[in-house]
């Protein structure tokens, strides 16, 4: 295990985007959205807006992360993900998204780094916020920056179920996924490839599942209707496979806020999973 300075410089961009009717017709097809307004391009479920930050994630890991951290890590994972929407998206708006750092923290052998990617309108005003936390392996790093917001599970959440709902990861979901949003990791696709990053078979992208999740919240608790969705966030535990089925447990977390979590092929995939919704 390695110490190594984490996060150097402060900000980059802007990287422009734009959540299109036809990008957003493709997004519910790839991710199996139920919602006829989004089927139809006219409404933008709350973890679309991931599809805006692939480039600027990539480039924000080069020039934000120290090269110090990346060289010294065995690997590195998506840990977890927390999207805020300040007021729902428009299909079709010009949006343009600046990289920050945030946080740093030692976990355990591990270094967990935090970058915010902050998407702004036409007015330069903030869209969206998303926290994107990576486990860098077998390297630490000091504690540095903000905490995280809380979206920890609830303790007594369980005594209150909404629902549990099953979906199934198809065979054809993560290339319809890749053609969305820009991933197209080897280890989704190639048996070989997901033997090496260390399961026995191909597995789905984790914000694809993120999606899966959250859709299946709205569904249940806003009638399926992303405009009500303020706050998705997740913590990955371990992939959903293709051809498994994904199940989804749904709890009141109080307030407008709802806990979730998934398990595929008896194994937790999604943990700590939230939804808030609108205030009416």
């Amino acid at each position: 295990m390695t110490d190594a300075d984490a996060l150097v410089e402060d900000a980059i961009g802007p990287f422009p985007g734009c959540l299109s009717a036809d990008l957003i017709r493709r997004y519910a097809k790839a991710t199996g959205d139920r919602s006829e307004r989004t089927r139809a391009g006219l409404a933008v479920p709350a973890v679309a807006i991931v599809t805006q930050i692939w480039a600027a994630q990539e480039a924000g890991r080069s020039a934000l992360v120290s090269q110090d951290l990346l060289a010294a890590a065995s690997g590195g994972v998506h840990g977890e993900h927390d999207v805020v929407l300040h007021r729902p998206l428009v299909p079709g708006e010009p949006l343009r998204t600046w990289v920050h750092r945030f946080a740093t923290r030692p976990a355990g052998r591990n270094a967990l780094v935090t970058l915010r990617y902050s998407t702004l309108d036409e007015r330069d005003e903030v869209v969206a916020d998303q926290l994107w936390t990576t486990v860098y392996l077998n390297v630490s790093c000091a504690q540095a920056g903000a905490p995280l917001p809380d979206h920890a599970f609830p303790a007594d959440a369980r005594r209150r179920l909404v629902g549990e709902y099953t979906t199934t990861v198809d065979a054809e979901m993560p290339r319809r996924y890749a053609e969305v949003s820009g991933d197209w990791s080897d280890h989704h696709f190639d048996i070989g490839a997901a033997r090496r990053s260390g399961f026995d078979q191909p597995f789905l992208h984790g914000l694809c599942t993120m999606a899966l999740g959250a859709q299946v919240v709205v569904d249940a608790v806003a009638g399926g209707d992303p405009d009500q969705v303020r706050r998705v966030a997740v913590r990955f535990a371990s992939p959903a496979f293709v051809g498994e089925e994904l199940r989804i447990g749904v709890f009141e977390a109080g307030g407008r806020g709802y806990a979730f979590e998934a398990v595929c092929a008896g194994r937790p995939v999604l943990t700590h999973g939230r939804v808030e919704l609108r205030g009416s």
